[in-house]
């Protein structure tokens, strides 16, 4: 039975937003005083009147709404880049985990052809699960298949045979024949997901992990193909409704001993993240950096709010959030020039590879550790406590009751209100 264990989490990072003591909002400054009846509004010897002086202050509140939510975005990331040079830095160190053989249950990740999502479809597969890459480029799909096969086989020193369970028959199968596959799934379109989604199905296969990896960072204000602003559509609408979609098989696939998983990755920028809830598609003032951290503080609500659904009914289903920390990877690609000399000279010490960063979203998807554990955050393979507001019941409930209207499904926890 899953249990959710947020209440007890123990926090294991030192640095977070609160730690930092990072601004959290803009003070409103005060308004021009209207010039009396009569009196004059037109400009002598060059002095600005009450107007310019009025669109002086907008731009500067307008400039200074863009500037806080980068600096508070690079401030988190520099602090857990010095946590993790701290961390290595270390002697000695934890021996790598060694988790138990699969035994062909199938998996689906997100953004599974390159970066921290390549690196968790290797290691998924070499213990004998049948992965499924959901990504939206055919030809890196297939590319990131073939490699894989080709890896994972050279390491082994040869062919190696597991059993997958279709129903109640156990099929064994060829690690380099079709354990691992691709599946086209743009989750900038509603109808792309639902496709896919019909194109599982049709696999008459069970599902007993999910691991929602995908994302886009800092990308330039656009929409997705639906209308939603493209970080808050695809990082998190996108996952949502998929994660919906799927949740009936999930259900049917988890078992007492065994639950199935959902895993989440998110980022430390979801501690100076804002929800804005009149306001989700960032359209008041567009910050980049905002919108992503908005949109990694969704995906921990989530999470959280999923869970809840998940105990109420009584289903073995798991759903948690990981971290994967800072790591190098592509998407830091619409980073300013600058930013991207500093990452080219500082990453190999500062920043995690990406099978480093892959290593908490693999322990969440198959340690038994976390067997019929829900609810939790996780970085560095350890529980650890998300912000405060993502605690926050209320919150949950009207954010996933938002993100049912938007992506059209019906709201199965408005029972529980």
């Amino acid at each position: 039975m899953p249990r959710s264990e947020r209440q007890s989490v123990r926090a294991v990072q030192p640095v977070t937003a609160a730690a930092l003591s990072l601004p959290l909002g803009v003070g409103s400054a005060a308004a021009p005083r209207p010039p009396s009846p009569g009196a004059e509004t037109h400009t002598h010897r060059g002095a600005p009147g009450p107007r310019p002086r009025a669109e002086g202050r907008e731009a500067a509140m307008s400039l200074l709404s863009r500037a806080l939510p980068a600096l508070r975005l690079y401030c988190i990331g520099l602090a857990v880049a010095l946590h993790q040079l701290l961390r290595r830095l270390r002697p000695g160190g934890a021996p790598a985990p060694v988790f138990p053989t699969q035994n062909g249950n199938v998996a689906i990740v997100t953004g599974g052809a390159k970066g921290i999502g390549y690196h968790t479809v290797k290691h998924l597969a070499r213990l004998g699960m049948h992965v499924i890459i959901a990504g939206n480029d055919e030809s890196e799909g297939q590319e990131a298949v073939r490699k894989i096969k080709e890896e994972t086989v050279n390491e082994k020193g040869g062919v190696s045979v597991f059993l997958f369970s279709l129903g109640n028959v156990l099929v064994p199968l060829d690690i380099g024949m079709c354990l691992l596959e691709f599946l086209h799934c743009d989750l900038a379109s509603m109808k792309s997901i639902r496709q896919f989604v019909q194109q599982f199905r049709a696999k008459n296969c069970p599902l007993h992990v999910l691991v929602n990896n995908a994302g886009v960072m800092l990308v330039p204000e656009r929409k997705t193909e639906d209308g939603f602003e493209e970080h808050f559509g695809l990082n998190y609408l996108g996952h949502f409704l998929l994660t919906n979609l799927l949740l009936e098989t999930l259900k049917q696939s988890g078992t007492r001993s065994h639950n199935a998983r959902v895993i989440t990755v998110a980022s430390a920028t979801h501690y100076v993240g804002r929800l804005h809830l009149n306001d989700l598609q960032s359209r008041c003032s567009y910050s980049p950096h905002g919108a992503y951290a908005q949109s990694k503080l969704a995906l921990v609500l989530f999470t959280y709010r999923l869970q809840h659904l998940i105990t109420s009914d009584g289903n073995h289903v798991t759903a948690n959030v990981v971290d994967p920390g800072v790591v190098n990877t592509e998407l830091y690609k619409n980073v300013c020039w600058a930013t991207k000399v500093v990452k080219w000279m500082t990453a190999w010490l500062f920043f995690k590879t990406p099978e480093e960063g892959a290593s908490t979203s693999i322990y969440a998807a198959v340690s038994p550790e976390l067997e019929g554990v829900g609810g939790i955050y996780l970085y560095n393979e350890q529980r650890t406590k998300s912000t405060d507001v993502s605690y926050d019941e209320e919150l949950q409930r009207r954010l996933w009751t938002e993100s049912c209207k938007m992506t059209r499904i019906s709201d199965v926890g408005s029972r529980d209100l």
